[in-house]
């Protein structure tokens, strides 16, 4: 059975505190619906001050959703390590980690926006450096055990639920960043199908006796909208899904590699690319993906529409996955 995810980043280019108040509290109740209809985990991700209001607290997020459900993982992809304080992160994701009892999935990348960096004030030149001090700082601080930090000795409390530590990733699209995943013996999270880059993992693993593992995208990972009516759907929302991909595609330089890469400029254009998709549940069920990536809330999508996605693909094409 194909893994599924319901991926929720919040964004909503016209909203106003009371409307985007309903939209958080929609996420959560979809959360739950597809925690009681086993949808693997909910996917959550981190950018700051942009202008379409996309999620910045991710850990915040995931607390509510551990409070709305019972079994579904959060994954948070990505975590843009260097602009968290180590110490306050360490213990923030010890305690979601008592909250879900183990269903947090972090992965901290280093990120790709230096806009971020310069409005909070973090050198966007030292992120190598902040990110193995970050990684190292929160290995060394789920031990519950005093360790030496910035030339004091200090200790983090509650330890984790998980043993040995909660499950965290090394994410990015680089060879640095397999390389200190390798060194630290964590699991890597390339962010896009990057066969060549795993290879290089592997082998950086074995140079420095470490053991490790991949979490990639496959070869193709569309974004999902499950519909009765996909032209329909096209037709009324198509600019919702163009709206986030051109947002994505503001962002990334020709060095950044992504699962979530779009040249379009027109809907027609996006929807011919296949990188997002709107399909019936049929259509859905018999697409043989290694995940299903849901996104029902995409680009400022009307909850009324996300909610039609998420019951469409719940009642009609789990069902059909687990048959």
């Amino acid at each position: 059975m194909a893994f599924s995810v319901v991926r929720f980043n919040l964004v909503d280019p016209r909203a106003t505190p009371e409307s985007l108040a309903g939209r958080y509290r929609a996420a959560l109740e979809m959360a739950a619906h597809a925690d009681g209809h086993g949808v693997d985990t909910v996917q959550t991700e981190e950018h700051h001050g942009v202008e379409n209001n996309w999620l910045p607290s991710p850990f915040v997020f995931a607390g509510a959703v551990f409070g709305a459900t019972r079994r579904i993982a959060v994954t948070v992809s990505a975590a843009i390590g260097p602009l968290h304080d180590p110490l306050r992160l360490a213990e923030e994701i010890a305690v979601l980690d008592l909250l879900g009892r183990g269903r947090l999935v972090t992965v901290a990348g280093i990120g790709y926006r230096p806009e971020e960096y310069e409005e909070r004030g973090v050198d966007w030149g030292r992120r190598g450096k902040l990110q193995d001090e970050l990684l190292e700082t929160l290995l060394a601080a789920w031990t519950g055990e005093p360790f030496a930090y910035r030339g004091r000795t200090v200790r983090v409390t509650p330890r984790p639920f998980t043993r040995p530590h909660p499950l965290l990733l090394v994410g990015g699209s680089s060879k640095a960043a397999a390389r200190r995943a390798a060194r630290l013996g964590l699991p890597f999270f390339p962010s896009a199908h990057l066969p060549e880059l795993e290879a290089y993992y592997r082998e950086r693993c074995a140079e420095y006796g470490t053991e490790g593992w991949t979490m990639m995208p496959g070869p193709v990972t569309p974004l999902l909208h499950v519909s009765e009516d996909p032209d329909r759907t096209w037709a009324e929302y198509g600019e919702h899904f163009l709206h986030e991909a051109r947002t994505y595609a503001s962002w990334q330089s020709k060095d950044i590699r992504s699962a979530v890469r779009s040249g379009a400029s027109s809907v027609a254009e996006l929807r011919a690319e296949g990188v997002y998709r709107v399909v019936t549940p049929e259509e859905c069920a018999a697409l043989g993906l290694e995940s299903l990536v849901l996104h029902p809330l995409c680009g400022g999508m009307p909850v009324e529409e996300g909610w039609r996605s998420l019951r469409l693909f719940c009642d009609e094409v789990l069902p059909r996955l687990g048959a």
